[in-house]
């Protein structure tokens, strides 16, 4: 569900009530030019302002002020965690470092864009890294003290960068995953 910004709660309101934006200003002692500007988008209006409009459209602050969920970010943090920390789970189960993650992108990815490119990232950077340990160790017969080191530094990589990036994610919402594979391309849209 979409929510609603200010200037569209304020358009709405106002032509509920069958205002013109020179009526709610002749009612409200804000502006004409300011209520355009709030309604175009091109100003976030103090609160003060807010009150003015609401008093003047005989509805609740509420009714147009734009209030974010904060259980919303909480639960965004969550499946952020679940995506970036799943894949140490390949730890124990054979390719868990895949599947978890993947399993999770296909339940979340149409609910908000941000898992998309998440899980996305994620499953393309496990990829890889299952092919290249893959690799170094069908290499590892004709080449056996050289790639045990290969096969551990692909290893280690693989945990610092998850590491890294589940922080990042919590913190910020972003994530660099580097030397990706792109098996999962984005969606054209």
């Amino acid at each position: 569900m979409k929510t609603k910004s200010i200037s569209e709660n304020l358009i709405y309101q106002r032509k509920l009530k069958g205002f013109t934006q020179g009526e709610l200003s002749d009612k409200t002692t804000v502006g004409i030019r300011t209520i355009q500007r709030i309604e175009k988008g091109d100003v976030q209006p103090h609160l003060q302002t807010i009150k003015l409009l609401a008093s003047g459209l005989s509805v609740e602050v509420d009714d147009l002020l734009v209030l974010d969920n904060p259980k919303e970010e909480t639960i965004k943090r969550k499946w952020m965690l679940l995506l970036h920390a799943s894949p140490f789970l390949g730890l124990i189960f054979p390719f868990g470092n895949i599947l978890f993650p993947l399993f999770t992108w296909i339940s979340k990815a149409e609910d908000n864009k941000i898992y998309d490119e998440h899980g996305r990232a994620v499953i393309n950077f496990h990829c890889t890294i299952n092919l290249l340990i893959i690799i170094s160790l069908l290499l590892f017969f004709p080449f056996p003290g050289v790639n045990f080191f290969g096969t551990g530094a692909v290893f280690l990589f693989g945990i610092i960068f998850s590491l890294k990036n589940t922080m990042s994610a919590l913190d910020s919402a972003t994530c660099y995953y580097p030397l990706s594979i792109p098996f999962l391309k984005p969606k054209l849209t």
